[in-house]
């Protein structure tokens, strides 16, 4: 059975992950790069059109937000990385935020890291992937924007990122395919999140 989304809120913003909610419940992070499409996947797992706000400006989110599902778990929206018209104090600033909440927040389930289907595989998102490896972080890969092209041409990118990922890895993450304007992947998120809830939390 499909998971529903009963309630979704916003709840608090903040650039450092100390400061996060104290209570344990599972959080799921969505990060990636600028115009990925990540407040309009996480408007479209909520349901709710204005929860996380899109914005024409690439870049925009600077802070970690959390938001509160059914009053049981979070989903959190992370900074976007590699906007490259930042400054380097901005850039710098926001990669502690990001490292700092990724490595030090035990409540963190699952970091979903969003990637535009319609692209080859950039350095940068390759590099992040590395280093969430090479930390043991649990991490997804969400292919998003799968309605801009066509469904051949989409296999086609996301079956060549996944070979070139596995020059590398031994094993692939999960991997999911979105498109927010459609609805599709909403189910196998949810369903993965229904999941990962029912475990007991690491400590």
């Amino acid at each position: 059975m499909d998971m529903i989304i009963n309630t979704a809120r916003f709840v608090i913003s903040n650039s450092d992950y100390r400061k996060c909610p104290a209570e344990r419940r599972h959080e799921y992070a969505f990060i990636g790069r600028s115009n990925v499409g990540k407040s309009s996947l996480i408007n479209m797992l909520t349901g709710r059109k204005g929860l996380a706000m899109t914005s024409a400006t690439p870049g925009k989110t600077m802070l970690i937000n959390h938001f509160l599902v059914n009053d049981s778990w979070y989903i959190v929206d992370l900074p976007g990385y590699g906007f490259a018209r930042r400054s380097k104090s901005d850039r710098d600033r926001l990669e502690g935020i990001i490292k700092n909440y990724v490595l030090g927040r035990e409540q963190m389930t699952n970091l979903f890291v969003l990637v535009d289907s319609r692209h080859e595989p950039q350095k940068i998102d390759l590099e992040f992937m590395e280093w969430l490896g090479e930390n043991g972080v649990p991490f997804s890969i969400v292919f998003t924007k799968t309605d801009k092209q066509s469904a051949s041409a989409t296999d086609g990118k996301i079956g060549a990122y996944l070979q070139k990922l596995l020059e590398r890895w031994e094993e692939l993450p999960p991997v999911f395919r979105t498109s927010s304007e459609k609805g599709v992947g909403r189910d196998e998120i949810l369903d993965y999140i229904e999941q990962m809830n029912r475990l007991p939390l690491c400590d």
